[in-house]
């Protein structure tokens, strides 16, 4: 017991380099997109394209040009103000967000829009919200629940998730964290402004994911040798809690993982359906990319993503009931990695999504082809030794496939 206080007491200390008693600065939170729309205007397929001998990039100025004359004409015909546009190549449409003026209703600015011929579709501009907070107190890297429950140290002997890359798309993550440095492949910010300080949120995802083991600090990441993409979509309101995305900068933290290739992307998140983040996300796996997100009791189907089919579906194991398409997974008490170098427990279904999006980094370095198969016992907890055990015959865990667990595709 004496030796329990005395690492407690330890780890309030801050890491070294850290500047004593620093605390995370708060950005100014961003106006909600309550009145905003997003308008996906119409891109000609290549042969279709003015210029010479058919050589027309997606990028050429003079048609990117064309298009935004467009969307200014669409927006100044119904008195909307064109705020933000954004190349999404992979869908043939140029994404624009316009703001509504009074007098009309989001509804009815998309039912109008839409009937453009220059339009492809338009839908709302939503919010979306991070499922989890830190719990200000002792970091307890000391107690993971995954080095308890998930035999963390043993699953490390069969892999550490080296090769694969992980996006996490969230909040600003301090890549300098010294728990966290040297493991990221890409830092991008698609929210305006870019923040001056790292964020809570997608520090701490970060550091479940991917933190240093056996570095004599903090915490072992459960995909501690994967390369992390640090995609900033997300902004951290005042009080820190919660941590909020919007449509379009998500859906460019999406379109950039994609074409960088991630082999995991990790959706701490939950909100409505949207026809843009859900046509990305199917190219996403298309492509053999594994997506995790947040399943949300709360919503129908369980929130968006986790509702798309093909999504891995992640809850809290704390959940009292967990559906038979959703694994449960640690979320309550996990010590991780947070801004100025420190480390706090945190709480939710966020930390629960990164818990398994470094299992399936592990997984995935064993066996890069999809599906993957996934194992969950009966209360719906995932089973992260027999999941790894599926991948090797030579697994260190003492584990075993028995009837009271079973296997899912994905």
């Amino acid at each position: 017991m004496r030796l329990l206080r005395l690492l407690l007491g330890a780890l309030t200390l801050a890491a070294p380099g850290a500047v004593p008693g620093a605390t995370t600065a708060l950005q100014t939170a961003p106006a909600l997109p309550s009145r905003q729309i997003l308008v996906m205007l119409k891109v000609p397929p290549e042969h279709l394209r003015p210029s010479a001998g058919y050589a027309g990039r997606y990028g050429d100025a003079g048609a990117s040009t064309a298009r935004r004359r467009t969307a200014e004409q669409i927006a100044s015909a119904n008195g909307f103000a064109l705020v933000d546009g954004w190349p999404m190549p992979l869908l043939g449409v140029d994404c624009y967000v316009m703001r509504l003026s009074d007098g009309i209703s989001v509804e009815d600015a998309v039912s109008r829009v839409s009937r453009d011929p220059h339009v492809a579709w338009s839908e709302p501009m939503e919010v979306y919200q991070g499922q989890g907070q830190a719990t200000e107190g002792d970091p307890l890297f000391s107690v993971e629940p995954a080095a308890r429950g998930w035999r963390l140290a043993d699953l490390h002997k069969v892999a550490t998730g080296r090769g694969v890359s992980v996006a996490i798309i969230d909040s600003k993550v301090e890549v300098n964290h010294p728990d966290l440095r040297g493991h990221f492949v890409e830092d991008m910010n698609f929210r305006a402004p870019d923040p001056s300080v790292a964020e809570q949120h997608g520090t701490a995802v970060a550091g479940i994911i991917g933190a240093t083991a056996n570095n004599g600090l903090g915490i072992a990441g459960i995909a501690p040798d994967a390369r992390l993409m640090a995609l900033r979509a997300c902004w951290q309101t005042p009080s820190g809690t919660p941590t909020l995305c919007e449509s379009l900068s998500l859906a460019r933290a999406l379109q950039f993982a994609i074409e960088h290739k991630a082999n995991v992307i990790n959706l701490s998140l939950s909100g409505p359906p949207g026809l843009l983040l859900t046509k990305l996300i199917t190219i996403a796996m298309a492509k053999n990319a594994t997506v995790v997100a947040a399943y949300d009791p709360t919503l129908p189907g369980g929130g968006f993503p986790a509702s798309v089919p093909g999504v891995i579906a992640v809850a809290d194991q704390a959940l009292q009931s967990i559906p038979d398409n959703v694994y449960g997974a640690p979320g309550r008490d996990v010590p991780t990695t947070q801004p100025g170098g420190r480390w706090y427990l945190v709480n939710g279904t966020s930390y629960s999504v990164a818990h398994v999006s470094g299992l399936v980094a592990l997984i995935r370095e064993r066996r890069a082809a999809t599906p993957l198969m996934l194992s969950r016992t009966r209360s719906g907890r995932i089973d992260a030794c027999a999941t790894v055990l599926r991948t090797t015959r030579a697994c260190d865990c003492d584990c075993r496939l028995s009837e009271a667990s079973r296997s899912t595709p994905h």
